[in-house]
């Protein structure tokens, strides 16, 4: 991740929640077949098209989403009220960021902690 979240959204604003993502696993695909929510079985390009970009925003909102749940648990995490508290640079290590952009996170997911009065 390259930037906090905050910066991807104009004016911290959440995006209307998309349509949900619908995946019926039913049988097993065949071996090697490459099978990505039945799109590639859809032969409207219309059709496609439109559930195509359902699932586009609805995993663009999920990652948001869990990005803010990243840095809910990274500001968790840091409390120096915990004894078994994380530096920046071991939340790097876990979350696989550098130290600058934990510390984004940290101060990212206090805000949301102290706005929101919850925690994961």
């Amino acid at each position: 991740m390259s930037q906090p979240p905050e910066a991807r959204r104009p004016g911290g604003e959440r995006p209307r929640r998309p349509t949900p993502l619908l995946f019926e696993p039913g049988t097993a695909p065949e071996e090697g077949a490459d099978r990505f929510f039945d799109l590639e079985s859809m032969d409207d390009p219309r059709e496609l098209l439109e559930r195509a970009t359902e699932l586009a925003l609805a995993f663009r909102a999920a990652a948001d989403r869990a990005t803010d749940f990243q840095a809910m648990a990274a500001a968790q995490l840091a409390d120096p009220r915990r004894f078994d508290r994380l530096t920046s640079a071991q939340l790097a290590e876990r979350a696989g960021w550098t130290e600058d952009y934990a510390k984004k996170m940290v101060e990212y997911g206090e805000g949301l902690i102290r706005n929101s009065g919850t925690t994961p």
